[in-house]
């Protein structure tokens, strides 16, 4: 027999209770599985990829000094080396210290920082 809990005056069962604690566990800024996101931060960078639906992603790894590679999903194949934005194989040229990026659905953005 299921067991009940009283929530706010509300009965709740065990298993939505469980299920309810197993999303909230999967959803943070990090690694946000409804949304299917994750970020995580290369160096000075922030990189966030989408339609990534991994309840735990690998994070960056520091190549070199000066090189990190991210692969959080298959379809997401992120290299920043020496400034220079590779995603997919494809080039997508020189990042300033501080820009984010976005790999978003397959589509490349990077978010400028401004020099202040």
């Amino acid at each position: 027999m299921e067991k009940w809990f009283t929530m706010c005056g509300m009965r709740i069962g065990r298993i939505p209770l469980c299920a309810a604690g197993l999303l909230l566990a999967a959803c943070s800024r990090r690694n946000n599985l409804l949304l299917g996101r994750v970020e995580a931060p290369a160096g000075t960078h922030t990189v966030v990829v989408t339609d990534c639906y991994r309840t735990s992603a690998p994070g960056p790894e520091r190549v070199d000094a000066a090189a990190y590679h991210y692969m959080p999903c298959r379809d997401a194949d992120v290299w920043i080396r020496g400034e220079e934005l590779t995603v997919n194989g494809k080039s997508y040229g020189q990042l300033n210290p501080g820009d984010g990026v976005l790999v978003d659905h397959g589509v490349v953005s990077i978010d400028r920082k401004q020099a202040r």
